[in-house]
């Protein structure tokens, strides 16, 4: 099957550099400091955004079974909340890499803040071209950050070769779960379009990883409530906060699109990949 669906753009990574060059802090306002989705275990849960973000970060964590002195590359760091945690919570040596200079300089400023720039640092670097050394690391984690790529195939290739026999990657993705329907395809359309990315379908990663030399490990579903309860959230803070963030860096993606939108898109799914690299 085809790698993802043909959309009439493609994420280019100066461009989505300059998004997150822009965007991060307006991103940080609102979708908080992980700026990645939120992990709840029901739809009645009360635990907050912010806690939420933190337990998607843990889960993925925890796939990557890995301990003390591991050697983890986040691809798409962000602003290092992830990273740090990790190597807070496993005792992992970090390294994150972003396409945006703004993200990179925040990541750092986060570590050192924290006591960690000697565990988790972070650089300016692409995932279509990783400037690691072959079997430089243990672990690769990507929190939604491959919607931003390309060539989902390319960037599985370069963190097969950057990864040693053995080691686990996790990642998340946007993929369709059902045939979008016309009610829902100009909201999802908007959404990807304005924040330069794409979404593939479920069935595509199992052969596209054993083609980059990975064993399939796991594929789960995690769109509910993970990705409706996020759209809620996000919906609420930008409308409850909407003349503070009207003066926000990057303010204008708020008026373009609104998360609310996206809420009633049942078929717009969230998808955590699991798979380690051949060989021993």
């Amino acid at each position: 099957m085809a790698q993802q669906p043909a959309y009439p753009f493609l994420p280019d990574p100066v461009e989505v550099g300059r998004l997150y060059d822009r965007y991060t802090d307006l991103g940080s306002a609102t979708l908080g400091e992980s700026l990645h989705f939120g992990y709840w275990d029901t739809p009645d849960s009360t635990v907050p955004l912010a806690e939420a973000t933190d337990r998607l970060t843990d889960l993925m964590t925890d796939r990557l079974a890995i301990g003390h002195g591991a050697r983890v590359l986040d691809l798409g760091c962000g602003t290092g909340a992830p990273g740090t945690r990790i190597a807070r919570r496993t005792g992992a040596q970090v390294t994150g890499i972003s396409v945006s200079g703004r993200q990179v300089e925040r990541a750092n400023a986060l570590s050192a803040s924290l006591g960690l720039a000697d565990r988790a640092r972070f650089e300016h670097a692409d995932a279509m071209d990783l400037p690691f050394a072959e079997d430089s690391f243990d672990a690769v984690i990507a929190l939604e950050s491959i919607i931003h790529m390309p060539d989902r195939a390319h960037v599985l290739g370069q963190v097969a070769r950057v990864l040693r026999p053995g080691g686990r990657l996790v990642l998340t993705d946007f993929f369709e779960r059902a045939p979008i329907p016309d009610s829902g395809r100009a909201a999802v359309d908007r959404y990807l379009r304005e924040f330069l990315m794409t979404m593939i379908q479920a069935e595509d990663y199992p052969p596209m990883l054993r083609r980059a030399g990975f064993r399939f490990e796991e594929l789960t579903d995690i769109s509910d409530p993970t990705l409706r309860r996020t759209f809620v959230e996000l919906s609420a803070r930008i409308g409850g906060s909407a003349d503070a963030l009207s003066e926000a860096h990057g303010a204008d993606l708020v008026e373009q699109f609104d998360p609310h939108d996206m809420i009633d898109v049942a078929e717009f799914g969230h998808l955590l990949v699991v798979a380690t690299r051949n060989g021993k």
